[in-house]
C-alpha cells in the first residue's frame, strides 16, 4: 500500500467527515482498505434524477493521487455519461495529458490537485448536465437528444427503484 496514497486518502476522508457537501456521503468500505469507498449521491434538484439516492463505488489506484480513481454506479443508471456497466465517464476521471480523441482540454482531466469532493461534485453536476458530445452510453445519448420526455420518464422510474419504491 502506497504511504502517499494512504495519507492522502485519510486526509480527504477527514475533510469529508468534517465538511461534506450537501447530497454526498462517502467513505471507505472497511477500515483496512482505504482504496475502496462506498458513496451515496443525491440526485440534484431540477434534474430528472431529483429525489433519487444513488449508490456508487470509488476504486483508487495504488498511485493515487497521480492517477484518477474509477467511479461506478451500483447498480448502473441511465445516463449519457455512464457506461452500461455503471462506470462514469467524465473528464475529471480521465488520466492526465492530452485527449487522443480531442474532446477534452488537458486542464479538464485528472490532476493530483483534484479530490474526492471535487469528483463527487462533478458527478452531481454531470447528472444535471450530461455531455452528449462524448457519451459513454450511446442509447442514452440518443434518447436524451431525440426524446427527452421518454429519457426523463425512464430516469424517474430508476429514481423510484433507487428508493425501493
Amino acid at each position: 500500500m502506497s504511504k502517499t496514497a494512504q495519507k492522502r486518502l485519510m486526509k480527504e476522508l477527514q475533510q469529508l467527515l468534517r465538511d461534506s457537501p450537501d447530497g454526498i456521503v462517502a467513505g471507505p468500505v472497511s477500515e483496512d482498505n482505504l482504496f475502496l469507498w462506498d458513496c451515496l449521491i443525491e440526485g440534484p434538484a431540477d434534474s430528472p434524477y431529483e429525489g433519487g439516492v444513488f449508490n456508487a463505488r470509488l476504486q483508487f489506484p495504488r498511485d493515487y493521487p497521480l492517477s484518477p480513481p474509477k467511479l461506478t454506479f451500483t447498480p448502473s443508471i441511465l445516463h449519457p455519461n455512464v457506461y452500461p456497466n455503471g462506470e462514469v465517464c467524465i473528464s475529471i476521471l480521465h488520466a492526465p495529458g492530452e485527449d487522443p480523441n480531442m474532446y477534452e482540454e488537458a486542464s479538464e482531466r485528472w490532476s493530483p490537485v483534484q479530490s474526492v469532493e471535487k469528483i463527487l461534485l462533478s458527478v452531481m453536476s454531470m447528472l444535471s448536465e450530461p455531455n452528449v458530445e462524448s457519451g459513454a452510453n450511446i442509447d442514452a445519448c440518443i434518447l436524451w437528444r431525440d426524446n427527452r420526455a421518454d429519457f426523463e420518464r425512464q430516469v424517474q422510474e430508476s429514481v423510484r427503484r433507487s428508493l425501493g419504491l
